[in-house]
């Protein structure tokens, strides 16, 4: 029998488990912070052996295999001695994909990642496809393998996971953006991270498609570098294109042949924003590739709800707008935030520095943000790059100080923005309860 270890006792670690257990490994689980009661009633309804707040090598170190969490860094002692005794270590994704035959569409990018998986999958669900969604969002994929029976899967897939990621073949895979993040991973090297986002397509045969933003500098430099089997699609606000999506007088066109084409004006879409055009063409087009109905995508793109802590609208309160931005974790989430606000902004940003450069918000900070409120317990380096050009900057602690702040510089018709552009873990667990906390707070206004 072959010995599976989970590390990291988390929604896909304990997908993994189950998964595991039902395909009849003997599996061990090893978390090295505290299990939530919810995934250690999983582990043990289905007999799965853990362990909690440490990590015990004799119980690790005789795997076969291993399945890491993505927030495990291959710097961290356990990954290096695995990795000393050629221990094969691999994602949850790479796992699951060897136990279905079902369709993979495979979404990666800096930012809009997690918008276009939403609005990929809300348009298949629509169109009546058994559809499952999984990855970096919502349920885990391996769980979903092991209790479901799906025909497609749509796998917001994070870098981390992709570096996890060997044998699987995305069928459809979309790269929304490449912009330098989490290089505190990537040795610092722009070029490894952007490795790491291309590994979506290192499997694709002739038969699948690569769909890709033509607009990203990025993107469209990297590609020119490499040879791809799958049918390339990109789409692009620009300019026109020969098969993909284009923008020309307000309208998108979705084609995937020439006969085949989808056309709908940017005012019918759900989402606004330049941003929202780029992640429903991109959801456009893979929803085509698998023959979905063009009403049905024009419906679904029209009558989509934005997902949680990205631009959300939380209230309005004394005549002041708040939105919940608290997924924008890094500079070019927020650069779309700040360039989709229409009226002065009151911007609330802070939290772990990622290693930032926050010059190519300079501009638009100065047309549209009246004060900073800083969420953070280090705000020097925020500080250094906008004291010049804003003159209200000041710091708080607690998403009650902050909202407590905005609404002081806010007057009515303004909007006070949170969108931290850093990550959250000097103050929060994570993204969420970030989000969570600031419209608790807008609520107790």
């Amino acid at each position: 029998m072959k010995r599976l270890v989970v590390l990291g006792a988390g929604e896909s670690g304990t997908g993994t488990a189950v998964l595991a257990k039902k395909k009849g490994f003997d599996v061990f689980v090893s978390d090295f912070g505290k299990i939530k009661d919810k995934y250690k009633k999983v582990l043990s309804l289905n007999e799965i052996a853990y362990e909690e707040g440490k990590h015990t090598k004799r119980m690790i170190l005789n795997a076969d295999e291993v399945v890491k969490s993505p927030g495990i860094p291959d710097k961290s002692e356990m990954i290096v001695e695995l990795k000393k005794k050629k221990i094969p270590i691999i994602s949850e994704i790479e796992f699951a994909a060897r136990y279905t035959n079902a369709k993979l569409i495979g979404i990666t990018g800096t930012n809009g990642k997690t918008t276009t998986t939403s609005l990929i999958y809300h348009i298949l669900k629509n169109a009546g496809l058994k559809v499952a969604l999984g990855g970096n969002i919502g349920k885990s994929f391996a769980l979903q393998v092991a209790k479901g029976n799906f025909d497609y899967y749509v796998l917001e897939l994070s870098s981390f996971q992709l570096d996890g990621m060997f044998r699987t073949r995305i069928n459809i895979a979309v790269l929304t953006n490449i912009t330098p993040d989490h290089l505190d991973r990537y040795q610092y090297k722009v070029q490894n991270y952007i490795n790491s986002k291309f590994r979506i397509t290192q499997n694709q045969t002739k038969e699948d498609a690569f769909i890709y933003c033509a607009d990203d500098e990025i993107t469209k430099k990297e590609i020119r570098k490499r040879k791809f089997k799958a049918h390339l699609f990109p789409y692009s606000i620009e300019r026109k294109v020969k098969q993909g999506a284009y923008l020309i007088k307000n309208k998108i066109n979705i084609h995937i042949n020439q006969q085949n084409q989808t056309n709908m004006f940017v005012e019918e879409l759900a989402l606004q924003g330049r941003h929202n055009i780029y992640n429903s063409m991109a959801a456009g087009i893979a929803s085509r590739l698998v023959d979905v109905r063009k009403s049905e995508i024009r419906e679904s793109l029209s009558d989509f709800q934005n997902i949680e802590h990205r631009l959300e609208f939380v209230s309005k309160v004394h005549g002041v707008d708040y939105i919940n931005d608290s997924k924008a974790t890094n500079v070019n989430s927020t650069w779309y935030a700040l360039e989709s606000m229409t009226n002065p902004t009151v911007w609330i940003v802070g939290g772990v520095d990622k290693g930032n450069d926050y010059d190519m918000l300079t501009d638009l900070v100065k047309q549209k943000v009246k004060a900073i409120v800083c969420l953070g317990t280090d705000n020097k380096k925020i500080i250094k790059a906008f004291s010049k050009v804003v003159d209200t900057i000041v710091e708080t602690q607690s998403a009650n100080d902050a909202v407590k702040a905005a609404s002081r510089f806010a007057s009515k018709g303004d909007t006070i923005l949170l969108s931290p552009c850093c990550a959250s873990f000097d103050l929060f667990d994570n993204y969420e309860e970030r989000g969570r906390k600031f419209k608790q707070a807008v609520k107790s206004l």
